[in-house]
């Protein structure tokens, strides 16, 4: 068996896919980690696929010229992760004659569309704790920036696949956002079918609220009265898939021309509620994208902002009860189960909540 990249640490960014002419490669998903999986009996052996993958060559990263944080009007703040700076950004572009391109949730797909439509832009809203896939829309932005401006906004990995994948960034403009790691989507699929969901017939699918964390389905919170365990094992960094634990662009130099999170570590405590946007600028383009975006900007204290994102200088360190979560996982066991495995306190202490909730 062939691998486009070393054996499970493939990052899900598909970009090989799209550049095999043969079709030849397909995603083999195994939960707790990923494969580029080369076809060998049609493989013509032209190595397009690994010398477009952002694993096997690094995209040139550059440092932050300046940092920032700060929110988006009030209307647009208010429905957003954080501070609402991605969609300002977003909106101001497609106002200016531009196209976006970023991922959503779509008939139980984590996937990503190209749009000029500002109504589109909605779906985009809000963090997505979960592999999404690109499908074709490197080779759709490809030909899009032959005439059009577009912006990508994406995960590091995903950023670094589309330049790779692209010839001429003249018209490209990119944000990536800072990631702690993701899941499969097989291991979400697995845990909402273990609550009563299907993901292919979710309308809507959030992973957070603000600073509020927990996953929701339709509008309706999973578990009501405790966090559920999808999410505690996301913030646990125990169910990401293995590449993301030696991430080449998990660094504080960044891949793209503006990086977007979340100011944890601000000063500003009247504000933190309601969501504030951590802003990392590297190149002129990225200036010009936070210049035509309305936004309320502030200096950032830079340590704070780092160490409360250790992102922005390594990889998330691999827990050793990684092993122990997936190991219960993969033989069939409950997700309440393999939290109970790697942290009995906190399994305890929402079951003790669950109870008094039940009392109440």
């Amino acid at each position: 068996m062939s691998y486009v990249c070393k054996e499970n640490l493939c990052s899900g960014c598909m970009v090989c896919v799209q550049k095999c002419s043969q079709n030849c490669i397909s995603i083999v998903d195994s939960g707790d980690s990923l494969n580029a999986v080369i076809n060998d009996d049609i493989c013509v052996h032209c190595n397009a696929c690994r010398n477009v993958c952002p694993q096997n060559i690094l995209v040139k990263k550059q440092k932050p010229i300046t940092w920032y944080q700060g929110w988006a009007e009030e209307e647009i703040r208010k429905r957003s992760s954080s501070g609402g700076a991605a969609s300002a950004i977003m909106k101001a572009f497609i106002e200016s004659g531009g196209f976006v391109a970023s991922c959503l949730f779509d008939m139980g797909n984590f996937t990503f569309t190209l749009t000029n439509d500002i109504e589109v832009l909605k779906c985009f809203r809000g963090s997505k704790y979960v592999k999404s896939n690109p499908g074709n829309i490197y080779e759709k932005i490809a030909d899009k920036l032959k005439n059009h401006k577009v912006l990508f906004v994406g995960l590091p990995c995903q950023v670094a696949a589309l330049k790779r994948y692209v010839k001429c960034y003249e018209n490209l403009y990119t944000i990536d956002l800072i990631c702690h790691g993701t899941p499969s989507r097989k291991l979400l699929d697995s845990y909402l079918n273990e609550k009563g969901y299907s993901l292919n017939s979710c309308l809507d699918v959030t992973f957070r609220n603000q600073t509020m964390f927990g996953l929701s389905v339709n509008g309706d919170k999973v578990c009501p009265y405790e966090k559920d365990d999808y999410t505690i094992a996301f913030l646990k960094s125990v169910c990401y898939t293995e590449s993301c634990y030696s991430c080449q662009y998990a660094s504080d130099e960044r891949v793209s021309d503006v990086t977007l999170g979340d100011s944890w570590g601000t000063e500003l405590e009247n504000e933190k509620a309601n969501g504030i946007s951590l802003i990392l600028i590297q190149t002129e383009k990225g200036k010009r994208l936070i210049e035509q975006a309305n936004l309320t900007i502030f200096d950032v204290d830079l340590s704070n902002a780092i160490l409360t994102n250790p992102q922005l200088s390594h990889p998330v360190k691999m827990d050793k009860k990684r092993v122990i979560f997936f190991d219960a996982i993969k033989s069939g066991k409950s997700f309440s189960y393999a939290i109970y495995k790697i942290d009995r306190f906190t399994w305890l202490k929402k079951k003790i909540k669950l109870v008094l909730n039940y009392i109440n």
